[in-house]
């Protein structure tokens, strides 16, 4: 069984909660998620399955989208209800226009400091795992990329306003962070009330199955149908052919030429390409090299195990 299979996460369960349930289910055990999702937040969730595991770094690169509600007048240490409440003030108050204009400041690449309260290492230990124990330690601000921000709904009608929101962004964005920071943009303290993610992977909500749709599935014998083939997620890479000679050598580590490709999306030197055969076989992702004149393998999908 090989393929990717895109699971509404419930809240309540980790990632690796999700995980270990549809390994259960399905009796696989390669199996690897595209993306944690903290135990509160519902959404997208894609699992790559069998030798589709190998193309997990590159489906959890792609852009990610989510639905935000959240919350000014209020700050907590995790920066969401999960929260100890760090500051709380009587009452805010906000117009629309303002929380237009500063989330439109916040489209384009921004930097953003990890939570305390998330799995980045430092030092060889989780940021939560130091939050647990007390400690609050500085930390490097990363670089990362909101594409898209769109106001969805406002209630300022009340002494604690709150606003949802949707946003597309790169891997490694927090929300949670982002609300912080939309909620300094205008000097007021906020905090992230609920998360859902719409978009991950390529995948939405429209492809995934619930748990119990699964189970249902696998129970009838028509769970293999639902799974997406890897190359499939990878159709944001530009895909080339090759003759199937050539995809022979691939498959025996040897470089294949440039000048031998039969058909080609334009592409440029050092990107990722998915490559095909001219019968459509995925022969794997390769990587052109002008210097050379040659296709580089850099991961091949033989059509026998690996």
């Amino acid at each position: 069984m090989d393929g990717i299979l895109a699971v509404w996460k419930p809240a309540g369960w980790t990632s690796h909660d999700v995980v270990a349930k549809v390994r259960g289910i399905l009796k696989v055990k390669r199996i690897g998620h595209t993306g944690t999702l903290d135990p509160q937040v519902t959404g997208v969730l894609p699992l790559c399955i069998g030798r589709a595991t190998r193309v997990v770094e590159y489906v959890q690169e792609r852009p990610k989208s989510y639905e935000a509600v959240m919350q000014f007048g209020l700050a907590t240490d995790t920066e969401d209800l999960t929260g100890t409440i760090t500051e709380e003030l009587p009452s805010v108050l906000l117009d629309e226009a303002q929380i237009r204009e500063v989330l439109a400041s916040f489209i384009g690449e921004i930097d953003q400091v990890p939570p305390m309260f998330s799995a980045v290492r430092v030092d060889g230990k989780r940021l939560y795992e130091l939050a647990r124990e007390g400690q609050v330690i500085e930390r490097q601000a990363r670089k990362v990329t909101i594409y898209g921000l769109e106001l969805l709904e406002v209630q300022l009608n009340q002494p604690h306003p709150v606003i949802r929101f949707s946003v597309v962004c790169s891997k490694g964005t927090y929300i949670r962070t982002l609300c912080v920071d939309i909620g300094q943009a205008l000097h007021v303290p906020a905090v992230m009330v609920k998360l859902t993610r719409t978009m991950s992977g390529g995948f939405t909500q429209e492809d995934c199955l619930t748990l119990e749709q699964i189970a249902e599935l696998k129970a009838s014998g028509a769970i293999a149908d639902k799974l997406t083939a890897a190359s499939e997620a990878l159709d944001h890479f530009p895909r080339i052919t090759i003759s199937a000679a050539d995809v022979q050598r691939a498959f025996q580590g040897k470089r294949v030429s440039l000048a031998n490709i039969v058909a080609q999306d334009p592409f440029a030197n050092h990107s990722l390409l998915r490559v095909y055969g001219e019968d459509g076989m995925f022969a794997g992702v390769f990587q052109p090299d002008e210097d050379s004149g040659t296709l580089k393998a850099v991961k091949v999908f033989t059509p026998t195990a690996d």
